[in-house]
């Protein structure tokens, strides 16, 4: 009988409730404690926090690679400051010993705490952080929020949903028997996603979803894919946490007061969608679990 997957759903910021706290992903929380596997059992066995004050380590995430959990699903929502040296290094330690990780951030250089994660740190492009110092940054891709410079992508309003291809060969994470398709086909979209890229330093990293901006027609990145191995886990780089955000996924449960953009109300009441979010939130981790492959 195989025991639930324990997984850690861990914001970097300290806990505020005018901010992307770990409460505002509850809906995330619950569909994933809803999971059962054939014998009736729970899958995952999910808990979500906040960091500790970031005058110090975080006392999970700087020994993470002593703990029970399987997975990390780390939501980057910090100005820079999120994470010390010691908390990165028991997040690869975890890793290391083979645990499973989601990373994820939002626009410009709104959590490029993460960028020195190993690879799954260098699939995360911001705006000051991994990206060519000699090449030109790019304009904004969202034209309604000019105080919000490149890394943005503008995939529809908050609460409104955004069609993704996935890459070939699709990859198990993209897979959806219940769609005509046979593959995810929507997610939550957002004002200004950030960029992900496969870094070329990692061959076990592709791309395996993409979509398109609504602003400039242009595609961009959305998931890349960390193959596990002997000596690291399975991760997932994510372009932005609003993926899986409660505001993203029903607008009625609120937002920090800096969020200025009109909602759509779109995704709470699109049956299809919604069953495409919640299979992309499955498969995510099933698979970083090893539970598909």
């Amino acid at each position: 009988m195989q025991e639930p997957t324990r997984v850690l759903l861990q914001t970097t910021i300290e806990p505020a409730q005018n901010d992307w706290h770990a409460g505002r992903f509850s809906m995330l929380r619950d569909y994933l404690r809803s999971l059962r596997g054939e014998d009736g059992r729970p899958l995952f066995d999910v808990i979500v926090r906040d960091r500790d004050p970031v005058s110090a380590p975080d006392s999970l995430l700087s020994k993470l690679d002593d703990s029970p959990y399987d997975q990390l699903w780390l939501f980057a929502v910090d100005a820079g400051n999120g994470l010390h040296e010691e908390d990165r290094a028991g997040i690869l330690r975890f890793r290391a010993r083979g645990g499973g990780v989601l990373l994820t951030r939002d626009h410009m250089d709104l959590g490029c705490s993460i960028c020195s994660l190993g690879s799954i740190g260098a699939a995360h492009v911001f705006r000051t952080h991994n990206i060519d110092p000699a090449a030109p940054l790019p304009a904004p891709d969202d034209r309604g929020t000019p105080y919000i410079q490149w890394a943005n992508f503008h995939s529809g309003a908050n609460g409104d949903v955004q069609q993704v291809s996935a890459e070939l060969p699709v990859h198990p994470v993209m897979l959806d028997p219940d769609a005509d398709s046979g593959m995810i086909e929507f997610l939550p979209s957002h004002p200004h996603e950030g960029a992900v890229i496969a870094p070329a330093s990692d061959t076990r990293a592709r791309v395996i979803a993409t979509g398109k901006s609504l602003a400039s027609g242009q595609r961009f990145n959305i998931a890349v894919a960390f193959e596990g191995s002997d000596s690291e886990g399975p991760a997932i780089a994510q372009s932005t946490f609003h993926h899986f955000a409660d505001y993203n996924w029903d607008p009625r449960r609120g937002c920090p007061d800096f969020v200025t953009e009109t909602p759509a109300y779109v995704l709470p009441g699109d049956l299809r969608a919604m069953a495409s979010v919640h299979r992309y939130v499955r498969n995510v981790a099933m698979w970083l679990a090893g539970r598909i492959t």
